[in-house]
């Protein structure tokens, strides 16, 4: 409704109102209260602007009470469903879900779960289902995550994607990955696989692969754990792993970790090209000393 109206929620605000009301119904026997996004709907079908419409209705409700107690007392459920469903059905935006088909299936297949829980379970049960199954697809998104080995495209800056560059440049004996995501328990085997993968497919056989951090916002302690056995493991075959562009705070884990007893604190670069420079000095060969006659 917010968005609705061009407004904007705070949503803090909002949650330490609800509770304090609560508290305060709890000490004076009260009921208890929250929002309710179908007597929102009905308020605004209503003409409603400010939230005065809840003290309006609050006192026309107590005014029934005392004066005209038996007012609705036979007035059928039929009736009050009819306005929870008319005010309900403004609520279903056909257009927002047509275009969740276009841009992101999953986002329809949560929102139609999410109103078939509604209806055929219930309000609150619905939520609970919708609210588990998009933790299970973020869950998911960041088991498997997007990654990408890197080239230098000509005549674009910086390293992009091979897979939308097929003729970028790529160093011999150095392979860039990409990997979008933390790394943490749940995807830490997926990403030695996908390195040890690239070792294996890349001709010439590479002397270092350099991973493009920057996306990766965590890493947890089974991951580092990973990273340990597969630098070891790697450096057995002449192969060093090395990272460019990790994030500060991250590095700041690893050093907890102790991770640098044993993976070389030179390997860690400010950026994809400074680890590209570094190898490509590496290749170059002694100046030759020349001898003065």
């Amino acid at each position: 409704f917010a968005t609705k109206r061009g407004a904007e929620v705070d949503t803090d605000q909002e949650i330490v109102a609800i509770g304090s009301a609560n508290v305060a119904a709890g000490l004076f026997s009260g009921f208890p209260i929250s929002s309710s996004s179908s007597r929102t709907a009905v308020a605004d079908q209503a003409g409603a602007k400010t939230q005065l419409t809840g003290l309006l209705a609050a006192a026309l409700v107590l005014g029934m009470l005392v004066l005209v107690p038996g007012l609705v007392q036979s007035l059928p459920l039929s009736v009050l469903a009819a306005v929870i469903i008319v005010a309900g059905a403004a609520l279903l935006d056909i257009p927002r879900l047509r275009r969740l088909w276009r841009v992101r299936r999953s986002d329809f297949a949560i929102a139609v779960i999410c109103f078939l829980g509604v209806v055929l379970v219930g309000v609150l049960e619905g939520i609970v289902i919708a609210v588990v199954v998009s933790v299970i697809e973020i869950f998911v998104r960041a088991w498997r995550p997007y990654s990408a080995v890197l080239g230098d495209p000509e005549g674009v800056p910086g390293f992009h994607d091979v897979s939308r560059y097929p003729r970028a440049e790529q160093v011999p004996g150095l392979v860039i990955l990409r990997w979008d995501a933390p790394l943490f328990f749940a995807n830490s085997i997926l990403f030695r696989d996908r390195v040890r993968g690239l070792v294996a497919s890349t001709q010439p056989t590479p002397r270092w692969v350099v991973i493009a951090a920057e996306p990766i916002t965590d890493i947890d302690t089974t991951a580092a754990d990973m990273l340990v056995n597969l630098d070891e493991g790697l450096n057995t075959e002449g192969i060093h792993l090395v990272f460019a562009e990790l994030k500060d705070p991250v590095r700041e884990k690893l050093e907890r970790y102790s991770i640098y007893e044993t993976m070389d604190p030179e390997h860690f670069y400010p950026t994809v090209k400074a680890a590209v420079r570094a190898f490509r000095e590496l290749d170059q060969p002694p100046p030759v000393a020349q001898s003065s006659a």
